[in-house]
């Protein structure tokens, strides 16, 4: 079983954030990942799209998928 677990790695040793389930010996592969230097940008956030207007629970109720008949596919 393939677990992966954060770490970091200071002076030469790696320090995991937590320990491995029922794993007393393994192989690893250490993977070095990019620093972060500035947050992640947010590519969308609460409300970006609402404009002026809420959405209601009757817009809900419109939007939802009941299904494509044409696929051929059961949705009940």
């Amino acid at each position: 079983m393939l677990q992966s677990i954060e770490g970091v790695y200071k002076h030469g040793k790696i320090e995991l954030s937590e320990l491995p389930s029922d794993v007393s010996e393994s192989r690893v592969i250490v993977t070095f990942l990019e620093k972060k230097t500035q947050a992640q940008k947010q590519i969308m956030r609460f409300g970006m799209f609402s404009g002026k207007k809420q959405s209601t629970e009757e817009d809900f109720q419109i939007a939802e998928f009941y299904g494509d008949t044409e696929d051929g596919l059961d949705w009940s």
